[in-house]
């Protein structure tokens, strides 16, 4: 049984972590979004503000939880990926993308260089929509 989306409580609970120790990244995954699109947004820019990008991986084509999605990761400076389960390759090598960015910034994905790494920064720099 599903229940109301909670995820305006998960960036609010990363954003209270900045104020004692360093968090480098969220990762966020889901397939709906039942909550006011301005409050998400604005938790989702002081990440930004923060240094704390959102990287969203999005199951299913929602559109409405694809819209706040996205802009969710836009004002944190993060990515938004679609993925199904039949993706757990692709699904696997785009969170180690996100490890390697989390610890070692761009210079770290770009020194590595694998596909998903690749595909990572064009989301980063905004090419990826």
């Amino acid at each position: 049984r599903s229940g109301h989306t909670q995820i305006g409580k998960v960036l609010a609970h990363a954003l209270k972590q900045t104020a004692t120790a360093k968090v480098n990244a969220l990762v966020y995954i889901g397939d709906a979004m039942e909550e006011d699109i301005d409050d998400l947004a604005e938790k989702a820019g002081s990440l930004g503000l923060h240094g704390v990008p959102v990287f969203v991986f999005q199951e299913g084509h929602d559109s409405s939880a694809e819209k706040a999605f996205k802009e969710v990761a836009r004002l944190s400076k993060g990515a938004w990926f679609r993925f199904d389960r039949r993706a757990a390759a692709t699904l696997a090598g785009l969170l180690s993308a996100v490890a390697v960015f989390a610890t070692g910034g761009l210079k770290a994905l770009e020194a590595r260089g694998r596909p998903e790494d690749r595909l990572m920064i064009e989301h980063l720099r905004g090419g990826g929509k």
